[in-house]
């Protein structure tokens, strides 16, 4: 396998900003690669000035891959946060806009966050000792890795000294860090709604009872009827159960699409890579002929190296467009009941499917498709999200395993307290929908929902109206 096969291989299983990223490395080390410019878009490798009509010395040739499904690419470019889209001057440039001013502030930790509250209350230093000890000890989910105990003996100092700093602390915001465990946890915030009455306290303190669903045992241990346990357990769930995690966790990434799917006024959907992450990039022709005449021999034929890889990169880049538009286009064509009905008519597709209809190895497919996704009308998805396996129907035609487990999910979701189905039961209401499915078939798919079974369903219900 040739360097630049395993080129064109990888580029084909990057996702388009991935792609970008690699493009980005390897205009670094190919001085006859560049970023596309906003001048340039539309013109295929011509030299010609559009405006004048004459030919340029140092014409940037945008590579654009041709579109097999009449692709709009007029909108590609965008100039991005360093320049502006009115007049293409950098915002930089301005004199009255200060450049620090577009750095984004860093959000405070957990730890920064309750140092700035602790000292606001603790003044001297004997309190302030124990407090940042307290911080140091402070667990990602805002309790403490170790016990009140342990640190008190490490500071030597009393546990009734360390416990009324840690008692003060509970109450930072926000409410509940510093707590030994779940149970502290949940109760400071109940206090603190003035809700840890003797009936929420004896439920907090049997959390693997409540965890266990055994709501009869819980009746007998709050002394409490069955409305007011449901009210109980309510409350409970709207409690944070680890109230530092959102400070110390990575935020939240935006799933970029690589394709768009859209629905045109004629009803029918088509395909485009995604205009935004497209990766496009020029050959400096005229730079390489100018730094080609009377150029040293070793200097040719470094250039004349970079123009063969620039140009074989290109290649790769058409090619990968045009493979993953042809992927992309197929599955809209054979999932389109997904697309106008919902999950319920997503049909099984396999990635050998995709390759016989487009001719293509199904390894090629399989690296198409890994890691990308599409936007489509009902929502972002991975494009392995479209690939499930078969279930044989009764009448002969086959059903996608996916939409098997969400019906599984609606029997389920709309069966009464009184009437709870059991797999045995969902798998004779499949079979009479044409799905020959069996009662363990249906055990697997309802325990991989995480669903529980009839039994504790039957319980909940019972217990929860």
């Amino acid at each position: 396998m040739t360097p630049q096969l395993r080129q064109a291989i990888q580029l084909l299983q990057f996702t388009n900003v991935e792609a970008a990223q690699f493009l980005e490395e390897e205009m670094l080390r190919n001085p006859l690669l560049v970023r596309e410019g906003p001048g340039a878009v539309g013109e295929v490798a011509s030299g010609v000035d559009r405006e004048s009509g004459t030919m340029t010395p140092d014409a940037e040739a945008v590579l654009v891959p041709p579109v097999p499904l009449d692709t709009d690419f007029s909108n590609v470019y965008d100039p991005g946060l360093g320049s502006d889209q009115a007049g293409g001057q950098s915002r930089f440039d301005d004199g009255e806009e200060d450049a620090t001013g577009w750095i984004a502030e860093r959000p405070a930790s957990l730890r920064e966050h309750v140092e700035q509250q602790a000292r606001l209350t603790f003044h001297d230093a004997a309190t302030w000792r124990i407090a940042r000890a307290l911080i140091a000890a402070l667990e990602p989910s805002g309790w403490l890795a170790e016990s009140p105990e342990v640190i008190a003996a490490n500071l030597g100092v009393a546990l009734e000294t360390l416990e009324a700093v840690r008692h003060k602390m509970l109450r930072f915001d926000p409410t509940g860090v510093f707590a030994r465990d779940l149970a502290e946890c949940l109760a400071v915030q109940l206090m603190e709604q003035n809700r840890f009455d003797p009936a929420m306290a004896a439920l907090i303190g049997h959390l693997d009872v409540l965890a266990r669903r055994d709501y009869r045992a819980l009746l007998a241990i709050c002394g409490v009827d069955e409305a007011d346990l449901r009210d109980m357990i309510a409350e409970i769930r709207r409690l944070d159960p680890k109230p530092g995690a959102r400070f110390e966790s990575e935020p939240v990434r935006a799933l970029i699409p690589d394709v768009i799917i859209r629905l045109g006024p004629d009803g029918t959907y088509s395909a485009e890579l995604n205009p935004e992450t497209m990766p496009r990039v020029l050959i400096r022709r005229g730079f390489h002929a100018r730094m080609a005449v009377g150029a040293a021999r070793e200097t040719k034929q470094f250039l004349n190296e970079n123009l063969q890889a620039a140009s074989f990169l290109v290649r790769a880049l058409e090619a990968r467009a045009q493979t993953i538009l042809r992927v992309a286009t197929t599955i809209v064509q054979l999932q389109e009941g997904f697309f106008r009905a919902g999950i319920a008519q997503l049909r099984p597709l396999t990635l050998r499917d995709i390759a016989e209809a487009l001719e293509l190895h199904e390894s090629t497919i399989s690296r198409v498709t890994a890691n990308k996704s599409m936007a489509t009308p009902r929502g972002i998805f991975e494009m392995k999200f479209f690939f499930t396996a078969a279930l044989g129907g009764v009448d002969g035609e086959n059903h996608s395993a996916s939409s098997v487990r969400h019906r599984i999910a609606a029997l389920i979701e709309g069966e009464p307290a009184g009437a709870v189905l059991s797999d045995e039961a969902l798998a004779k209401i499949l079979q009479k929908e044409g799905i020959d499915i069996a009662r363990r078939t249906v055990a697997k798919y309802r325990e991989a929902m995480r669903i529980p079974g009839s039994a504790q369903r039957r319980r909940d219900k019972g217990l929860m109206g």
